[in-house]
């Protein structure tokens, strides 16, 4: 039943190409035809026009035959290109398909699975899609019409030779079945493997720096081979099945082009058959058996096309835990309240409480600083504003409106995010700031890029805002990359914005020319700041001390520090260790 619903939804991308895949078959169907002519001429000529020395009738069919192998080519040639198109189109509706489906999935699905492995699912697993769906239906249309068409036409010629013939059938359809379990555990395996390699080396040329650092190199090349020899090994045995398969079936094949050989000779022995309906008979016989072969072909494709678009549908039947509820509202005319009620979480593959019970009121407009301890549930907390994740238990709040009842789009859209790891695409830096609004004109991103004090140096580089940036933003330092990231979120103008350790990686001259941008962006809006140095948020309404998890103190800098607590405690520390700057 699963396996038929399967068939079904591929079958399902079909429909807008069938106009192209109907000329196809019509196409097919007619070569068909048009080989089943040959032989039943040549049984003509052996039978009568040779014999009786009818050489008109020779030149007519001849010139008839030549007619009809041109309409043969081109039906050839459309079979060849056109139906592979109809695969092509089929691909891509499905690359296209999963990759929207992957866009709706949430931060928990990305936390659990592999980059590389969803690559290869994207790519890889569909490659064989486009024979499949091209000579798929194809070779089991064609294989059908031509084995009815000689079984019928062979009769006509010896009933019990054609009887003997057709009784390999069920030989061979009883071997093919009993293989094909066995090929398709063994393409299965091949691409749960060409997965793991194509993770392993996402993963190590993602961090080729770091591994050249270490001086990793040998380690690298042992930790991919050890991936790439259990793709060696799957695929051997892939094939191995398929060599078990196609060899068996190519063995049952001769033995039955052997048996009417024998047969026929028998047959001619004793006066049942003449040699011209014997030639007709195994010229016939060599066209039975392309069927068969078009048969053991679309075994193969099916379990190799079959088993990449099963892997696509488990992907596909993945549903997001996070979605717009039912007559979800916009947000719309944002001010900035948000509150957290009795908010509580915890990862869905830990009963481990990150958050507990959480109570906090931001008014709009206002900066919220967060500091304390790592792992103490800061990033977590902002990370369920924009709803990543969904809160356990509580509720966030946003101008009054519960988060959950809100249309995630408009409420990501009034939120700006601006992080320590900065992620920059691979492409331009207008590309890189233009993220941020898509719409905006020129003048608007170089407006955002002054207010986040990148415009001067971009100008300064041969190419300016057509600048690559390289992979992830290599070529720029931490300081640029954290700059554009800001002129980014300047352009997306957000009522709402949430500032996660957007300093803390960098040196301490280059902060405080980037806390200028950041406090330019900040302004009028409701600010949630994550921060590691205190020194970033002194001037913050509120700050906030989470620590396991819930609040320990909370209260303005000056306050904070006359209640001698863990705030105090970590202010002394820095201020201990603080470098000069001069």
């Amino acid at each position: 039943m699963v396996r038929l619903s399967i068939l079904r939804r591929f079958v399902s991308y079909y429909k807008a190409e069938r106009r192209l895949f109907f000329m196809d078959m019509a196409c097919a169907s007619l070569i068909a035809a048009l080989d089943l002519v040959f032989p039943i001429i040549t049984r003509e000529f052996m039978r009568d026009y040779i014999p009786n020395q009818n050489m008109r009738a020779v030149g007519i069919w001849v010139l008839a035959l030549i007619l009809m192998y041109v309409v043969r080519l081109g039906c050839q040639y459309f079979v060849d290109y056109y139906g592979h198109v109809v695969g092509i189109n089929m691909e891509y509706r499905m690359r296209r398909d999963l990759f929207t489906h992957l866009q709706t999935l949430d931060f928990q699905f990305f936390d659990n699975h592999k980059t590389g492995h969803l690559m290869s699912r994207i790519v890889n697993d569909l490659r064989d899609v486009v024979e499949l769906a091209h000579h798929g239906p194809e070779d089991l249309f064609i294989a059908t019409l031509m084995l009815i068409g000689s079984f019928v036409y062979l009769l006509t010629i010896n009933v019990p030779l054609t009887l003997i013939s057709f009784g390999f059938i069920p030989i061979i359809g009883w071997f093919a079945l009993t293989r094909r379990r066995k090929m398709e555990a063994a393409f299965t395996q091949e691409r749960k493997r060409i997965a793991d390699v194509n993770a392993d080396l996402e993963n190590s040329l993602a961090g080729i720096r770091v591994a050249k650092s270490f001086v990793n190199e040998g380690y690298e090349e042992r930790r991919f081979d050890q991936a790439n020899e259990a793709f060696r090994l799957s695929r051997k045995n892939a094939f191995r099945a398929m060599a078990e398969y196609s060899s068996g079936l190519n063995f049952f094949t001769n033995v039955l082009n052997v048996a009417v050989l024998g047969a026929g000779a028998w047959f001619m022995y004793m006066g049942q058959i003449d040699l011209a309906d014997l030639t007709a008979y195994l010229m016939f016989i060599s066209f039975f058996l392309q069927p068969i072969r078009r048969l053991i072909s679309f075994t193969q494709q099916f379990e190799q096309g079959m088993s990449g678009f099963k892997r696509f549908v488990e992907l596909m039947e993945i549903k997001p835990s996070i979605t717009d509820v039912p007559h979800a509202v916009e947000l719309k005319n944002v001010k900035g309240n948000i509150e957290l009620r009795d908010v509580s979480f915890h990862y869905s593959d830990s009963n481990t409480e990150v958050l507990n019970n959480i109570s906090l009121k931001i008014p709009a407009g206002t900066t919220t600083a967060f500091v304390g301890p790592s792992g103490g549930g800061k990033t977590t907390l902002c990370h369920l504003i924009p709803r990543f994740y969904d809160v356990v238990d509580g509720a966030i709040l946003v101008d009054g409106r519960d988060v959950r009842e809100l249309t995630l789009s408009s409420l990501r859209r009034n939120i700006g995010l601006v992080q320590q790891d900065v992620f920059l695409f691979t492409g331009t830096i207008r590309d890189n700031i233009l993220y941020g609004n898509p719409e905006a004109s020129e003048a608007q991103m170089i407006e955002a890029a002054k207010q986040a004090q990148i415009h001067e140096f971009v100008m300064s580089l041969p190419d300016g805002y057509d600048t690559y940036v390289g992979e992830r933003g290599v070529k720029l330092s931490g300081g640029q990359k954290q700059r554009i990231s800001i002129a980014r979120v300047f352009l997306k103008n957000p009522p709402i914005l949430i500032l996660d350790e957007a300093t803390s990686a960098l040196d301490t001259a280059t902060e405080y020319e980037i806390q200028e941008a950041l406090a330019r962006l900040a302004k009028d809006r409701t600010t949630i700041i994550i921060a590691h140095r205190l020194s970033t948020i002194q001037h913050a309404d509120n700050i906030v001390v989470l620590a396991d998890g819930r609040i320990a103190e909370q209260g303005t800098h000056e306050e904070l520090l006359a209640k001698r607590g863990m705030y105090a405690a970590l202010h002394r520390s820095q201020a201990e260790t603080a470098p000069l700057v001069g």
